[in-house]
């Protein structure tokens, strides 16, 4: 699966959109398996925003980062400890405007099946992992009705183990399900993507 997710991937144009808003990035790792497992993340309950959400790897751009690459590998190490070196990047898919108002561009890596992470209890209650299998056969828990921007979308979600994965996490899984493995679920373009925003590079 995974040399069909990266051939697909290696093809895409991902979209754009310009704005002036802070810029984000979030890691996407699959494990190198027969059957990936997508890396997740369960936010700290303490945290003043997106607190026990379930989330990527990944946070804001700094100054000081080269990339919005960059800003995804040192957040996904400061994160889970995953090592950059580790981390087999594919490339970007569409870029994401969070509730929060960030810009936020995922990048899709392959990392070891055996690759040993460690939460940073500051940020993170839990780490674990779902295989891209289960969110293939589309049992989701739920379809939700996000408003944004004045228009409606449905997202799926998902319940696994006990965790909910929903809103910008599932879209973006959804994106990566469509366009790396061909899977057919249904989904609005997101507002953002209106025309006068709209760009691919």
């Amino acid at each position: 699966m995974i040399t069909t997710i990266r051939k697909r991937l290696t093809g895409l144009t991902p979209a754009r959109f310009s704005s002036n808003r802070p810029q984000a990035s979030v890691l996407i790792a699959l494990t190198d398996d027969d059957d990936p497992e997508v890396i997740l993340t369960k936010r700290a309950a303490t945290l003043s925003t997106h607190s026990g959400e379930i989330a990527f790897p990944g946070g804001k751009y700094d100054e000081t980062d080269t990339d919005l690459l960059f800003t995804a590998l040192r957040e996904a190490h400061e994160e889970v400890g995953l090592q950059p070196s580790l981390v087999d990047v594919i490339g970007p898919l569409g870029q994401v405007l969070s509730k929060h108002g960030l810009q936020v561009t995922p990048w899709v890596g392959v990392v070891p099946k055996t690759v040993e992470l460690v939460p940073n209890l500051g940020e993170l209650d839990e780490i674990f992992s779902v295989p891209l299998s289960f969110f293939l056969a589309d049992q989701r828990y739920s379809t939700d009705e996000i408003r944004f921007k004045g228009k409606s979308l449905y997202v799926p979600a998902w319940e696994y183990q006990g965790h909910i994965i929903w809103g910008l996490t599932a879209y973006m899984l959804v994106e990566l399900l469509n366009e790396g493995c061909g899977a057919d679920i249904p989904m609005k373009p997101r507002p953002e993507y209106a025309v006068r925003h709209f760009l691919r590079d």
